[in-house]
């Protein structure tokens, strides 16, 4: 390993994050399917509403994000995330499940962005 190689950390609150991630990609296709007359609008909602999160996740929020943002535009784009996904389950008739995920991911994005912010001014 070279002395330039930066060493990757994976904390507690990391590996929440990516529970909550997996978790709102199946919550949106699941309210795809179940909010959507099947089979045509269900299943475009059902792949095409995961598949748009996990995009825009891909391209503006993850760690190897493509297109490099501010961290006010990277938390943009986990509150529409993570957001949409508290929105599925509330209109999908479970508003404790919405409750839970929406307070889990809210407390998990305040942790991250206290880390990132004191990450970014250190260098």
């Amino acid at each position: 390993m070279s002395n330039t190689a930066e060493k990757v950390r994976i904390g507690p609150n990391d590996v929440v994050r990516f529970l909550l991630e997996l978790f709102a990609f199946f919550s949106l296709g699941y309210w795809g399917y179940l909010a959507w007359p099947f089979p045509w609008p269900g299943i475009l909602f059902m792949i095409g509403a995961p598949l748009f999160a996990i995009v825009v996740w891909g391209l503006f929020r993850s760690p190897k994000a493509i297109v490099r943002v501010d961290i006010v535009g990277r938390g943009i784009v986990e509150i529409a995330v993570m957001g949409s996904a508290t929105i599925a389950w509330a209109m999908l008739g479970h508003p404790i499940v919405a409750v839970v995920f929406g307070v889990i991911a809210l407390v998990s994005g305040i942790i991250n962005l206290r880390t990132e912010s004191a990450r970014e001014a250190a260098s």
